[in-house]
């Protein structure tokens, strides 16, 4: 690769030391008993574990999350003092939605690249399980009075306005998947987009099938032993190491006989070729070369750099293409320059769109301001070990979960070269990170 890297421009190269996953839990499945702060600490004791970084060692920790407990405000702070950090150990908290996991990262990156830190354990979690259920404002007014209450006759004054208030409550993972911005629904976003890229319901299918067949075997050949750990999960402590959500037995007949969720009469986006709602946290260590090297630590690889970029909320799906492009057109890189690419799986209209998108001249031109299309990966190079259609996606660490998963291909199956992890973001964003796994050849 003749172009110069990000990094031979920059003081301090970034590098990840370590890093590690829990299984990914169904919604109400597995990690039932475990909230995002014991997901989260579980993580991070265990990557320590891992690696040969001691806690003391520990700069900082960050870590993203969306649907924050209401009992563990700045859940980062809380995971890492659960885990046994040091109190003098600073920690905070990052939300991008479905990008908090990777703004962790990337935060943690820029941390160490201005010199505020030598190391810092930065990833996410999410327990989508826990996500509360929210009472209408009349029954919350009503119950705040109750406490004031001060004889019988004012309680049943109380008791007669909670009686007539709405009583049916609002799901808030529902609500915090709709954009407040264009009152659309993540799903309606998606279903958009199979209109206006004119993605088939049997395309969306078959890009499913393949997601759960390629996790199946990953599985199954053992890939991703090294990357997810086992948890021993209350009630029964049973040993939970597999990614609950995989069907390996999935088939075409099966997701053909779903209905769409989002747009019942037309529409073509079901649960089968949608992501799925899960539970896991994902943590990673990183350092500056320097350090990593002096202290005789493993690479396991480099992050070179990383983009955000807006879009259409309406078409938030599309943001891993304007964030890829804002990535690569800073250093002359193209897709193709890539080994490999992960796009996460939010839908798979949605990256199906992508695809389509990337190779659109008419998308280039009037999106990107380029001459032509930017060119979209082959699909044996895109999201080869399966994604979240298969895996899950809990949203605040589905970003970390991708810097992970795309270190570990680039050093375990191939011979170097670039990766970019990339992901949609709810409220019209996208977020981008370039990856390599070996040092910059002089």
């Amino acid at each position: 690769m003749a172009r110069r890297g990000v990094t031979q421009n920059r003081k301090t190269e970034v590098v990840v030391v370590a890093g590690i996953r829990t299984p990914m839990g169904k919604m109400g499945g597995a990690f039932d008993k475990l909230g995002a702060v014991e997901l989260g600490a579980i993580a991070l004791r265990e990557v320590l574990a891992r690696s040969p970084v001691s806690s003391d060692e520990i700069d900082q920790v960050i870590v993203g999350n969306v649907i924050q407990p209401s009992d563990a405000a700045n859940i980062a702070r809380v995971i890492a003092l659960n885990a046994g950090i040091a109190r003098a150990t600073p920690a905070h908290t990052v939300h991008r939605n479905c990008a908090s996991g990777m703004q962790a990262v990337t935060d943690a990156a820029e941390k160490i690249q201005a010199g505020r830190a030598d190391v810092v354990l930065a990833g996410g979690v999410e327990s989508m399980t826990h996500a509360p259920l929210l009472f209408h404002d009349q029954f919350r007014a009503a119950m705040a009075k109750l406490p004031r209450a001060k004889n019988m006759q004012q309680k049943l004054a109380v008791f007669t306005e909670l009686a007539r208030a709405p009583w049916k409550p609002r799901i808030a993972l529902m609500e915090g998947l709709t954009d407040p911005t264009v009152n659309m629904g993540m799903g309606q976003t998606a279903e958009l987009l199979a209109r206006e890229f004119a993605v088939s319901r049997s395309e969306q299918d078959s890009f499913a099938l393949q997601s759960h067949q390629r996790a199946a075997a990953a599985w199954d050949r053992g890939w991703y032993d090294d990357e997810v750990m086992h948890l021993f999960a209350p009630p029964s402590y049973a040993s939970v190491h597999r990614d609950e959500g995989i069907r390996a037995a999935q088939n075409m007949q099966a997701l053909e006989k779903l209905k769409p969720v989002f747009d019942r009469p037309l529409g073509s986006v079901t649960a089968g070729n949608s992501s799925q709602i899960t539970d896991g946290a994902a943590m990673l260590i990183l350092s500056s070369r320097a350090k990593a090297e002096a202290e005789g630590w493993p690479i396991m690889g480099y992050l070179d750099d990383w983009a955000y970029a807006g879009c259409d909320p309406e078409r938030m799906g599309l943001g891993p293409v304007y964030a890829t492009h804002k990535l690569l057109s800073r250093y002359g890189l193209a897709v193709s320059d890539l080994t490999r690419m992960e796009i996460n799986e939010a839908f798979a209209v949605q990256v199906l769109a992508c695809m389509k998108a990337m190779d659109s001249e008419s998308f280039a031109s009037q999106k990107l301001g380029m001459s032509k299309a930017m060119g979209a990966p082959d699909m044996d190079l895109l999201n080869v070990n399966g994604g979240a259609v298969a895996l899950g996606h809990p949203v605040g660490m589905s970003g970390a979960r991708l810097i992970l998963t795309m270190l570990r291909q680039l050093k375990k199956d191939t011979d170097g070269g670039l990766g970019v992890a990339s992901l949609c973001i709810g409220g019209g964003q996208g977020g981008a990170v370039l990856i390599r796994s070996e040092p910059w050849k002089s």
